[in-house]
């Protein structure tokens, strides 16, 4: 990366459903790679003999321990150096199978999305901006239930078996408490463009003053 200054490092974080990826789409669409890198946890969870199973013998993706955080921060640090990352693919899926490699360049605005960023002190820590993503419970179970059902082919029955005794449990113990710690809380129970703009503006800012520094 050529900018002599250090990329500024966001964390974006909040439930299941709450909109995280919308808002993260909507950000690609503004920006160029050049401009912002976006890397997300989910590519980081670990293979499914090492994942936790509830009493019932089902797997609890909703859970820390589900994620190698410690690469993943170690993957953070990489781009704050202004080095490349690659990694794996993450299959949801088909989490068996081998996904494709993925590779993250450096950018004057590195995003760093998951749901257990804040709750790991060693990735938090390297945050400039911190970023809460809110939306209901039962807007958020809404939100879930159309997108499994319709979209991944879960059962309901099913759906709301992993709301009740893995995501919210999770989410009240893991994200919640964070919520306080957040620079930016985005309430997206209908919408976020009012937020989205105000970020859009900041993050334009600071790559214009990144690149008053830029050598030349």
């Amino acid at each position: 990366m050529s900018s002599s200054r250090r990329p500024y490092l966001i964390g974006i974080t909040g439930g299941s459903a709450s909109g995280k990826t919308h808002f993260l789409n909507s950000l690609r669409s503004i920006f160029s790679e050049s401009e912002v890198c976006i890397i997300s946890q989910d590519n980081y969870y670990k293979t499914a003999f090492e994942h936790k199973r509830d009493e019932n013998g089902h797997i609890n993706f909703d859970l820390p321990d589900c994620v190698d955080l410690h690469q993943f921060a170690i993957d953070i640090a990489k781009l704050g150096r202004g080095e490349k990352v690659e990694r794996e693919e993450y299959l949801f899926q088909h989490y068996d199978k081998k996904g494709k490699m993925l590779e993250f360049n450096p950018a004057p605005i590195i995003i760093c999305e998951g749901l257990f960023i804040f709750y790991e002190p060693e990735i938090f820590e390297q945050f400039h901006l911190k970023i809460f993503i809110n939306a209901d419970e039962e807007i958020a179970l809404n939100r879930r239930l159309v997108r499994d059902v319709a979209e991944r082919n879960i059962e309901e029955d099913f759906v709301l078996y992993q709301w009740k005794h893995h995501v919210l449990p999770s989410y009240r113990q893991f994200l919640l408490p964070f919520m306080a710690k957040a620079d930016l809380i985005i309430n997206n129970n209908v919408h976020f463009g009012h937020s989205l703009g105000v970020l859009s503006d900041h993050l334009r800012k600071h790559l214009q003053e990144a690149d008053s520094v830029r050598p030349y």
